[in-house]
């Protein structure tokens, strides 16, 4: 069965107080009630107060996908200012403290914070889900396999989050070091079968360590409910435009990936280790930085690298009518990603709540 390669994207946001720009909590506000009303289902809150999330729709395209993220975003920063707040998209809070963030009142949140403890409660952090349909099980786990290997590069189109508890962290990605200290993260080995795979979620779950696959948070997986790949490695980008053309880069990998499967051609399979190399590459020095060519045995220039990337995925955007989404990229490689434009604001006025203004306008762009 040919892989309908539907879309779901889910998006992460920041509720912050207009004043001291610092993030403030939505539950003492109407915000998520009225929220549910207009979106339903669509909307949702976090583990901590000062998050919430949204998601679409299961979308046919990337342009139904389009017009649904765009309407969840506006209505969330309409929402936020009705309710006396800034909705911000950036994968960490430039300068909030998470020692004072309060928890969810919800008892899988509870439940979280009890097993992780301090990890839980500094998991302060905001991310971009996509999900791809492929239906058929076997062939989500080939491409799940194959599809690591491209997930550093798509990490670096996405960073977002330099800095942390006010400093200037060094990392793109912040986001991605605060996280892996959850267990169960980063980039998973490859699995030989889907039986494969459900005898390491079954050992998990019969041992007590989950009592069910979503708490294998892993950047990529197979989702345990939905028939669907998750790329769950992604910043959340500044812009709504950005999210688009990454969710569409991600559907295409998927799409190629299959297309080479049914011609029984697989794409090289690296080791985790390997692989592990390039996403802190990613990390840490975004599109600015080099990666690993591991067929050339080379380092090469992370912009040259996601341009061949590109090349690799053209022959499928026609077909899935993605060819604009994913042009817009080269917007992204050449203004930068989100990271390298907060850390431009802040060199250019020292000001975090500057940066913060921005992340607020960003947000807004082109809704």
């Amino acid at each position: 069965m040919r892989p309908s390669f539907s879309l779901g994207i889910e998006e992460e946001y920041q509720t912050v107080d207009p004043e001291s720009r610092d993030l403030r909590s939505h539950i003492a506000t109407e915000m998520l009630a009225k929220g549910r009303l207009r979106l339903e289902e669509r909307v949702k809150a976090e583990m901590h107060q000062s998050v919430v999330e949204v998601g679409t729709r299961v979308c046919r395209n990337i342009e139904a996908a389009r017009e649904d993220l765009y309407d969840l975003r506006r209505n969330m920063v309409r929402l936020a200012e009705e309710h006396g707040l800034l909705l911000v998209a950036g994968a960490t809070h430039p300068f909030a403290d998470w020692r004072v963030q309060e928890i969810y009142p919800d008892d899988r949140y509870k439940r979280v914070v009890e097993d992780l403890q301090l990890v839980a409660r500094a998991n302060l952090i905001f991310g971009l889900h996509v999900h791809v349909g492929i239906e058929d099980r076997e062939a989500a786990i080939r491409i799940m396999n194959s599809m690591r290997y491209f997930l550093p590069h798509i990490l670096a189109l996405s960073t977002n989050s330099p800095f942390w508890l006010g400093m200037e962290t060094g990392y793109k990605s912040y986001r991605a070091k605060v996280f892996e200290n959850f267990p169960r993260t980063n980039l998973p080995d490859s699995f030989a079968s889907y039986s494969e795979f459900e005898s390491y979620v079954n050992l998990l779950i019969k041992t007590n360590t989950i009592d069910n696959a979503k708490k294998i948070w892993w950047d990529i997986r197979p989702h345990p409910f939905f028939n669907t790949v998750e790329v769950r490695i992604c910043d959340i980008p500044l812009r709504a435009e950005e999210s688009i053309a990454i969710a569409a880069l991600i559907q295409a990998t998927a799409a190629k990936l299959y297309k080479l499967h049914e011609a029984n051609v697989d794409f090289r399979q690296y080791s985790r280790a390997l692989l592990m190399e390039n996403k802190f590459r990613a990390v840490r020095y975004g599109l600015d930085g080099k990666l690993i060519d591991f067929g050339k045995e080379a380092e090469v220039h992370e912009r040259d690298l996601i341009r061949e990337y590109l090349a690799f995925v053209d022959d499928v955007l026609d077909e899935l009518g993605s060819r604009a989404a994913v042009e817009a990229l080269h917007n992204i490689l050449e203004r930068g990603s989100g990271a390298d434009r907060q850390l431009a604001v802040y060199r250019q006025t020292g000001s975090l709540r500057a940066v913060v203004d921005y992340m607020a306008a960003e947000t807004r762009a082109g809704l």
